[in-house]
């Protein structure tokens, strides 16, 4: 019991010690800092046709463009808005890529950034708007999603104008963080059409190559489209399977990509797969052109950009139908596998049912990639989405209150 006692406390000294040394090294300058800045500001007023943005990083991460992430939007508004960390009037937060002074305390024992950015932001009479993805909840999170919940349900209920990215992200929303009593509307993620647009028609001989991107935190993502695979070519179908993004489900990427190869050797399809690793924003153009159809299998996804960018570049979509993902897709640019729309665990979709979607848009692909580049420019073209963003700025930068 002695025993027991002495590294109980000497536990609770070292964790301790941690908490001071975040407190003192991180935290309090981080809060300190934000608080000057909003306090220095220049009470100036706001005018509709002086908007300046500040998206909460003194400088937006040089590897944005490089590597994709919530913070692409970020850099998608700083050609129109640049970033103004010193005299902003809107502060501009995307809920997938907020700020953070550091792990732990979020909102339970000490305010976090973007809660405290929040409150300085507001009493300086600075407006703020929210690009709000999705939430936490426990099929896909797990244990601690009312906790990850927290910070961002206090962000878009103090927030002026809300930005959501689907009417499947608003759902989750309301139900999850409450609804909320303010502005807001609907804005699907943009992508640049001049930019992500089809290269040459594929010919008529060639294999179809089946694409697999973005973040896979999930085994399932890319395991029912290797067993489709499979099936797919069985039937006579001559196709390929492109893996490209980082493999997150295992620690190291390294286990990730061995568990992907066995399962190929197992069902016969070694010699049809390719994993080509993680890519960066400036290589998706090329990536997408080197495929036919895109197989996004993930269960609930808020709203993938992923998807808008592969339909732009024409190609087609196989999709799991839940979440903000038939939104985008629509009736003609791709096939969707139903699901039962469930918050305590994940149904991706099988196989079999793959393959058949796959089959489905190979009997009759120029349409369906026809179909897809025209509901990419017609809905999600990135010029509407930032003079939307320039309406809603000016709105707020001229209102009094």
């Amino acid at each position: 019991m002695k025993m027991f006692t002495v590294q109980w406390f000497v536990l609770f000294r070292k964790h301790l010690r941690n908490a001071i040394d975040f407190v003192k090294l991180q935290w309090l300058p981080a809060y300190t800092g934000e608080r000057r800045r909003w306090q220095s500001l220049k009470r100036d007023g706001n005018s509709e046709n002086d908007v300046r943005v500040f998206y909460g990083f003194d400088n937006l991460p040089v590897s944005v463009r490089q590597i994709g992430g919530g913070l692409v939007k970020c850099d998608d508004l700083a050609s129109r808005f640049p970033n103004n960390p010193t005299q902003p009037n809107i502060l501009y937060l995307v809920s997938s890529a907020l700020p953070r002074v550091g792990p732990g305390f979020a909102g339970l024992f000490l305010p976090d950034s973007p809660a405290f950015m929040t409150r300085f932001a507001r009493r300086a009479g600075v407006k703020v708007v929210v690009n709000h993805d999705g939430v936490a909840y426990a099929g896909w999170y797990g244990p601690g999603w009312r906790w990850a919940n927290y910070p961002v349900r206090r962000l878009v209920h103090a927030a002026d104008y809300v930005f959501y990215q689907s009417r499947f992200s608003k759902m989750s929303s309301d139900r999850f963080l409450g609804e909320r009593k303010g502005s807001s509307e609907i804005l699907y993620n943009p992508v640049d059409t001049e930019v992500f647009a089809p290269g040459p028609a594929r010919t008529a001989k060639a294999p179809f190559t089946l694409l697999v991107t973005g973040s896979h935190y999930g085994f399932y993502r890319v395991e029912s489209v290797v067993n489709a695979l499979g099936i797919v070519y069985n039937k006579g179908i001559d196709c390929r399977l492109r893996i490209a993004g980082r493999l997150r489900w295992l620690p190291s990427e390294e286990d990730c990509r061995r568990q992907v190869l066995e399962l190929a050797a197992i069902k016969g399809v070694s010699a049809l797969v390719e994993y080509s690793g993680p890519y960066t924003q400036d290589e998706a153009v090329s990536l997408y052109r080197s495929a036919d159809i895109l197989v996004h299998a993930k269960y609930n996804d808020p709203c993938p950009r992923v998807v808008v960018e592969a339909m732009a570049c024409g190609l087609p979509v196989v999709y799991s139908a839940t979440g903000g993902t038939p939104e985008l897709v629509g009736d003609d640019a791709g096939v969707g596998i139903a699901a039962p729309l469930d918050w305590e665990r994940d149904h991706p979709p099988a196989g079999p049912e793959l393959a058949e979607a796959v089959i489905r848009i190979a009997e009759d692909y120029g349409a369906f990639a026809v179909a897809a580049r025209q509901r990419a420019v017609a809905y999600f073209d990135l010029k509407p989405w930032i003079a939307r963003h320039q309406e809603v700025f000016k709105g707020l930068c001229s209102s009094k209150n």
